[in-house]
Protein backbone atom coordinates (compact mmCIF):
# COMPACT_ATOMS: atom_id res chain seq x y z
CA UNK A 1 0.00 0.00 0.00
CA UNK A 2 1.52 3.09 -1.02
CA UNK A 3 1.39 6.08 1.59
CA UNK A 4 -0.33 8.36 -1.05
CA UNK A 5 -3.68 5.91 -1.59
CA UNK A 6 -5.78 4.58 1.34
CA UNK A 7 -6.87 1.55 -0.76
CA UNK A 8 -5.54 -1.77 -0.15
CA UNK A 9 -2.65 -2.94 -2.09
CA UNK A 10 -4.65 -6.36 -3.22
CA UNK A 11 -6.32 -4.68 -5.95
CA UNK A 12 -10.21 -5.84 -5.60
CA UNK A 13 -12.12 -5.64 -8.97
CA UNK A 14 -15.86 -4.18 -8.40
CA UNK A 15 -18.35 -4.45 -10.60
CA UNK A 16 -20.52 -1.82 -11.24
CA UNK A 17 -24.15 -1.30 -11.08
CA UNK A 18 -24.88 -1.91 -15.20
CA UNK A 19 -22.61 -4.91 -14.10
CA UNK A 20 -24.03 -6.43 -11.96
CA UNK A 21 -27.70 -5.80 -13.60
CA UNK A 22 -26.25 -7.64 -17.00
CA UNK A 23 -25.23 -10.39 -15.13
CA UNK A 24 -28.56 -10.78 -13.38
CA UNK A 25 -30.66 -10.17 -16.43
CA UNK A 26 -28.36 -12.69 -18.32
CA UNK A 27 -28.62 -15.39 -15.88
CA UNK A 28 -32.20 -15.18 -15.23
CA UNK A 29 -33.07 -15.56 -19.45
CA UNK A 30 -30.40 -18.66 -19.08
CA UNK A 31 -32.22 -19.98 -16.25
CA UNK A 32 -35.51 -19.26 -18.70
CA UNK A 33 -34.57 -20.42 -21.43
CA UNK A 34 -33.31 -23.93 -20.16
CA UNK A 35 -36.45 -24.39 -18.14
CA UNK A 36 -38.43 -23.79 -21.26
CA UNK A 37 -37.24 -26.78 -23.21
CA UNK A 38 -39.02 -28.81 -19.86
CA UNK A 39 -42.21 -27.31 -20.66
CA UNK A 40 -41.85 -27.55 -24.77
CA UNK A 41 -39.37 -30.36 -25.69
CA UNK A 42 -37.89 -29.71 -28.64
CA UNK A 43 -40.99 -30.08 -31.45
CA UNK A 44 -42.96 -27.32 -32.52
CA UNK A 45 -40.27 -24.99 -32.99
CA UNK A 46 -42.26 -21.84 -34.22
CA UNK A 47 -45.39 -23.19 -33.62
CA UNK A 48 -48.32 -21.16 -31.28
CA UNK A 49 -49.46 -23.50 -28.85
CA UNK A 50 -51.22 -21.30 -25.86
CA UNK A 51 -50.94 -24.48 -23.69
CA UNK A 52 -47.14 -23.96 -23.82
CA UNK A 53 -46.01 -21.82 -20.93
CA UNK A 54 -43.90 -21.47 -18.43
CA UNK A 55 -45.17 -19.22 -15.09
CA UNK A 56 -47.97 -18.06 -17.44
CA UNK A 57 -45.50 -16.99 -20.60
CA UNK A 58 -45.85 -18.53 -23.64
CA UNK A 59 -42.69 -20.03 -24.92
CA UNK A 60 -41.43 -22.48 -27.90
CA UNK A 61 -38.43 -23.79 -28.54
CA UNK A 62 -37.48 -21.02 -30.87
CA UNK A 63 -38.40 -18.79 -27.81
CA UNK A 64 -36.19 -20.67 -25.40
CA UNK A 65 -33.46 -20.25 -27.77
CA UNK A 66 -33.98 -16.68 -27.84
CA UNK A 67 -33.86 -16.64 -24.29
CA UNK A 68 -30.68 -18.45 -24.12
CA UNK A 69 -28.94 -16.38 -26.28
CA UNK A 70 -30.02 -13.29 -24.69
CA UNK A 71 -28.56 -15.00 -21.22
CA UNK A 72 -25.51 -15.86 -22.52
CA UNK A 73 -24.92 -12.05 -24.02
CA UNK A 74 -25.66 -10.82 -20.68
CA UNK A 75 -23.39 -13.02 -18.88
CA UNK A 76 -20.53 -12.25 -21.12
CA UNK A 77 -21.16 -8.38 -21.44
CA UNK A 78 -21.16 -8.08 -17.97
CA UNK A 79 -17.47 -8.42 -17.91
CA UNK A 80 -16.92 -4.74 -18.06
CA UNK A 81 -19.00 -1.48 -17.39
CA UNK A 82 -19.36 -0.25 -21.32
CA UNK A 83 -20.21 -3.27 -22.59
CA UNK A 84 -22.32 -4.13 -19.65
CA UNK A 85 -24.06 -0.76 -20.80
CA UNK A 86 -24.09 -1.72 -24.53
CA UNK A 87 -26.36 -4.92 -23.25
CA UNK A 88 -28.34 -2.70 -21.74
CA UNK A 89 -28.92 -0.96 -25.48
CA UNK A 90 -29.17 -4.09 -26.43
CA UNK A 91 -31.93 -5.05 -24.22
CA UNK A 92 -33.55 -1.55 -25.47
CA UNK A 93 -33.82 -2.30 -28.91
CA UNK A 94 -34.20 -6.10 -29.23
CA UNK A 95 -37.44 -5.85 -26.45
CA UNK A 96 -38.72 -2.60 -27.62
CA UNK A 97 -39.09 -4.49 -31.02
CA UNK A 98 -40.24 -7.40 -29.89
CA UNK A 99 -42.71 -5.76 -27.63
CA UNK A 100 -44.28 -3.84 -30.95
CA UNK A 101 -44.27 -7.31 -32.94
CA UNK A 102 -46.14 -8.36 -29.84
CA UNK A 103 -48.82 -5.89 -30.05
CA UNK A 104 -50.29 -7.49 -33.26
CA UNK A 105 -48.83 -10.96 -32.88
CA UNK A 106 -49.89 -11.48 -29.36
CA UNK A 107 -52.33 -14.78 -29.42
CA UNK A 108 -52.68 -15.12 -32.93
CA UNK A 109 -51.58 -18.49 -34.68
CA UNK A 110 -50.70 -16.08 -38.08
CA UNK A 111 -47.29 -14.65 -37.82
CA UNK A 112 -46.56 -15.49 -33.97
CA UNK A 113 -43.71 -17.27 -34.61
CA UNK A 114 -42.35 -16.70 -30.78
CA UNK A 115 -45.61 -17.53 -29.59
CA UNK A 116 -45.56 -14.09 -27.77
CA UNK A 117 -48.94 -13.96 -25.28
CA UNK A 118 -50.18 -10.63 -23.53
CA UNK A 119 -48.11 -11.87 -20.57
CA UNK A 120 -45.09 -11.87 -22.63
CA UNK A 121 -45.49 -7.99 -23.46
CA UNK A 122 -45.76 -6.99 -20.06
CA UNK A 123 -42.23 -9.14 -19.54
CA UNK A 124 -40.63 -7.69 -22.63
CA UNK A 125 -41.49 -3.70 -21.51
CA UNK A 126 -40.10 -4.95 -18.40
CA UNK A 127 -36.91 -6.00 -20.06
CA UNK A 128 -36.91 -2.45 -22.36
CA UNK A 129 -37.36 -1.11 -18.48
CA UNK A 130 -34.39 -2.93 -17.20
CA UNK A 131 -31.94 -2.69 -20.21
CA UNK A 132 -32.86 1.55 -20.09
CA UNK A 133 -31.55 1.22 -16.24
CA UNK A 134 -28.69 -0.78 -17.20
CA UNK A 135 -27.31 1.80 -20.05
CA UNK A 136 -28.16 4.58 -18.07
CA UNK A 137 -27.61 3.87 -14.81
CA UNK A 138 -25.28 7.20 -13.14
CA UNK A 139 -21.64 6.80 -13.63
CA UNK A 140 -20.07 6.98 -9.68
CA UNK A 141 -17.32 5.11 -8.93
CA UNK A 142 -18.74 5.55 -5.09
CA UNK A 143 -21.74 3.69 -6.59
CA UNK A 144 -19.61 0.63 -7.51
CA UNK A 145 -20.80 -2.83 -6.11
CA UNK A 146 -18.27 -4.92 -4.53
CA UNK A 147 -17.56 -8.81 -6.08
Amino acid sequence: MSTSDSRPSTARRSRTVPQVLALVIGVVYLLIGLLGFFVTGFTGWFEHDPDQTLLGFAINPFHNVVHLVIGAAGVALASSDSRARLYGWLLVVGYGATLVYGFFVAGQDTGNILNINVADNWLHGFSVLAGLATALWPRHRDRDVSR
